[in-house]
């Protein structure tokens, strides 16, 4: 029976989605977004603010008016007590008509309600909405007052508070401060986004930039704006840029380089074939051939020239395996891995003594490991091969002294040092300094070539590992 599995992918929540759709948004309004969200808050804490003030005003505007009115009431009472009793309850009703924040009514003894025909039709149209008015209105009081003249009672005041009107007057206000406050906060959004516009710019061209260096086009520079933290990063821009057109330059050197090398040490390889393998493969046939005749001699082979021959050809033989060494150490030094690298380096130099015995060699590589691994001992052999050569080809130095040693650092340092004519002012790095620098930098290491008054010196460091080395050093075959 065959399962079948079904891959399931999980449901993208909600805030996944969410912080999705955020992140794709362009920075411009997001930041415009960030400070629309914090006028919405300020705009529901200034309303909330503004409720619990005018909730209060208004309480405290209403009770005070009340009290006034019922002083005021019976004040009236007091100074109409000679008057008839239908007087004074239409004295009272006139006087209190017009009021605000309390409406006054008054009663005769049998409970009807005086000057209905005199009141004042009241508006029932106000400003404020009714859900305004709902949150702002405080309870609503009730005070009874009863009118007596000469000690007998002629009716009742009803005192009634109305904060409709104070309602209306804190509604106008707080529609003119919300006009006020969305025609400030339309125009500063308006210029916020004209200038995180001109601000943000900068970071266009520097996508545009990106792009091309994307596209391996290392020609873009970008102008560095007026904004100091984005003209520093058009400054690094336009470093990397720069680093990155000679980085490309140099790779193209070497590259270039690298072509002909193969071709030059071929070259070379044929020369020292033709010039020095050939004459001794002649001379060794030339002494085959005359030892074949003396072997062929009717009178017998004589013993002397038969000697002589010999001795010629063991001489040649000598010659060609001399440079038959000289060239495999050439092309791979048949010694490292096997003994330890301060050998190395001193058969290196002797070579060097015996190849030119006019110059003196000498060299102190005491202070090293047995090895580094296969990479860094070979790089540390060709650099003080290649260095030593260009003493005496092209210096033709009297007395060339080598030194490596390990440093409590973990760094390999190299000098070579001559007494030869120097570098020339036009002087140009050929292929083998150009290797050696790759090579040494290629290890993370750094390679320099100074005059030193008379003759060159050559300063490498290298960082060693000791106990990787000598692991790659154990690995390599013999």
């Amino acid at each position: 029976m065959t399962m079948t599995h079904t891959a399931h992918t999980a449901p993208t929540t909600p805030v996944l989605r969410h912080r999705a759709f955020w992140a794709s948004l362009p920075t411009r309004t997001r930041l415009i977004a960030v400070v629309l969200a914090i006028d919405v808050i300020a705009a529901l804490v200034s309303c909330a603010v503004i409720v619990l003030n005018a909730r209060s005003a208004v309480t405290v505007e209403t009770r005070a008016s009340l009290a006034t009115v019922e002083l005021l009431v019976a004040d009236t009472i007091r100074l109409a007590e000679d008057s008839p009793s239908e007087r004074v309850l239409q004295t009272l009703d006139l006087r209190f008509q017009a009021l605000r924040h309390v409406r006054v009514s008054v009663f005769d003894e049998a409970g009807r309600k005086v000057g209905v025909a005199l009141t004042r039709i009241r508006s029932d149209k106000h400003m404020a909405p009714s859900w305004f008015a709902w949150l702002i209105a405080p309870e609503i009081q009730e005070h009874v007052l009863p009118i007596s003249v000469a000690g007998q009672r002629i009716g009742t005041a009803q005192i009634v508070t109305e904060p409709l009107d104070e309602i209306d007057e804190v509604w106008g206000y707080a529609v003119a401060l919300s006009v006020t406050t969305f025609c400030i906060n339309a125009a500063m959004l308006a210029a916020l986004f004209l200038a995180l516009g001109r601000v943000l710019a900068p970071l266009g061209s520097l996508a545009e930039g990106l792009t091309q260096l994307e596209r391996h086009d290392y020609t873009a520079r970008l102008e560095p704006p007026n904004s100091r933290e984005l003209a520093v990063i058009a400054d690094r821009f336009n470093g990397v840029a720069e680093a990155l057109t000679e980085a490309r330059s140099a790779n193209g050197r070497l590259n270039r380089q690298l072509l002909t090398a193969q071709d030059d040490e071929r070259r070379r390889t044929a020369l020292e074939l033709h010039d020095e393998f050939g004459p001794c493969l002649f001379a060794l046939e030339a002494n085959a051939a005359s030892v074949g005749r003396l072997a062929r001699s009717p009178h017998g082979p004589d013993p002397e020239k038969l000697a002589a021959r010999a001795a010629d050809i063991s001489m040649i033989v000598g010659q060609v395996q001399t440079l038959n060494r000289d060239l495999l150490n050439r092309l791979r030094p048949h010694a490292l891995g096997e003994v330890p690298l301060n050998e190395c380096l001193n058969l290196l130099l002797r070579d060097f003594a015996r190849r030119h015995p006019a110059t003196a060699f000498t060299g102190q590589f005491e202070d090293l490991a047995r090895g580094y691994g296969d990479l860094v001992d070979l790089t540390l052999f060709r650099c003080i091969q290649e260095s030593m050569t260009n003493a005496v080809r092209h210096g033709q130095a009297a007395h060339v002294t080598a030194q490596a040693r390990e440093t409590v650092r973990h760094t390999i340092e190299v000098t070579v040092r001559d007494d030869g004519a120097g570098l020339a002012p036009d002087h140009r790095i050929g292929l083998g300094l150009s290797g050696m620098r790759e090579r040494v930098e290629a290890l993370d290491g750094t390679f320099e070539l100074d005059n030193a008054a008379p003759g060159t010196v050559v300063r490498i460091t290298i960082p060693a590992d000791a106990e990787r080395g000598e692991e790659a050093g154990a690995s390599v075959p013999p």
